[in-house]
């Protein structure tokens, strides 16, 4: 049984492999032609670009993941059906039972290969790339620390402690400098908005500082001549699907402390959680399919069918996450509703067939 199982989980592993192989060029021609948009913006190249698509193609992938794992082992265990091997292991008296048992043993396999790189390389590298090619457009250095948002716009350097969109920021210092680089004038305020193409300053505290005295002044509201881009602001701003699942987790207790709107990341949280068993759970749904068609179609309806099944299953789970997000619906239960709608489908065609 052992030898079996392996050689089930053996062609899950290898047709999920192809699969990707396939699709990810795909993802990435996508991908690079919807960046040439912005190539020759200030000084960022094609060159640019497609070391950006490089750093973002393990999220896309993992994201697709479990559509690849589907489509691979119908691609792995059709071919074992075509040549008749799934005939000869139920004819010596194999149930459908462990032929399932075996193939998920190859999805686990890919679930242990897989979450490392979707939870582990996949948000470093793509907050890094996102911030780098920022940078790369816009032309302005920036750093993003536990104590706030830096960045330099000519003379003076700026701390931003709180993004609550690219154009509307709280916690802002300015520190100025002179010509021998000294401190020249330090600018604090409670908030600033970006308004018809120019920064507005709110709640000022202004000090000048001179060689022997420091005049300090307060003004309600003031404009700002930054060449600081509301568009690289964007980067810092946290978005759900860049986030770990433990970073999620975080910043859910953090807004929700801070009395903020948590669920577009509580529903990013439970999704990401629940992934991972997505994987198994798209092997169980292509054993019926692959079984129900075995003796009225060949390999290729049997795939069509299959990509079926993962764009239905795609468009479900972006359904009931806008119900989430909508209609107040929990999170945990929009992200198990369509896993669970497939599988019960899965297993009442899997009965049937059995």
């Amino acid at each position: 049984m052992k030898i079996l199982d392996r050689y089930l989980a053996g062609a899950v592993v290898g047709g999920t492999l192809a699969t990707l192989a396939v699709l990810l060029p795909l993802m990435g021609f996508f991908l690079l032609a919807d960046e040439m948009d912005e190539v020759g913006e200030n000084g960022y190249r094609f060159a640019d670009a497609l070391l950006f698509v490089v750093m973002v193609i393990p999220r896309h992938a993992y994201q697709v993941f479990p559509i690849a794992t589907l489509i691979g082992a119908l691609l792995g265990l059709g071919s074992l059906a075509s040549r008749s091997e799934l005939v000869a292991m139920r004819a010596a008296g194999l149930s459908i039972g462990r032929i399932v048992y075996g193939a998920i043993k190859g999805g686990a396999l890919l679930a242990l290969i897989a979450v490392p790189i979707g939870e582990g390389l996949a948000p470093v590298a793509e907050q890094t790339a996102l911030q780098w090619r920022s940078e790369a457009q816009s032309g302005q250095v920036t750093l993003k620390t536990p104590y706030g948002f830096w960045a330099r716009d000519g003379s003076a350097y700026i701390n931003i402690r709180e993004i609550l969109s690219g154009a509307h920021l709280r916690g802002i210092h300015i520190y100025e400098f002179d010509k021998e680089q000294r401190l020249s004038r330090a600018t604090s305020a409670e908030q600033a908005r970006y308004v018809k193409g120019s920064w507005v300053l709110e709640g000022i505290s202004r000090s000048m500082i001179g060689n022997d005295h420091v005049e300090v002044s307060r003004v309600d509201q003031a404009g700002w001549s930054s060449l600081l881009n509301p568009a690289l602001l964007k980067i810092v701003i946290v978005e759900p699907h860049v986030l770990p699942v433990w970073g999620l987790l975080r910043y859910i207790r953090y807004m929700t402390a801070n009395g903020q709107d948590a669920r577009p990341y509580e529903v990013a949280f439970w999704g990401k959680v629940i992934h991972p068993f997505l994987i198994l759970a798209m092997i169980f749904v292509s054993i019926p399919i692959l079984l129900g068609s075995a003796r009225t179609s060949g390999l290729g309806p049997r795939m069509f069918l299959g990509v079926l099944v993962g764009i239905a299953f795609y468009l479900v789970s972006r359904t009931f996450s806008y119900f989430a997000l909508l209609y107040g619906m929990s999170p945990l239960v929009a992200a198990l509703i369509p896993p669970l709608l497939f599988l019960s489908v899965a297993f009442w065609v899997l009965k049937r067939v059995g």
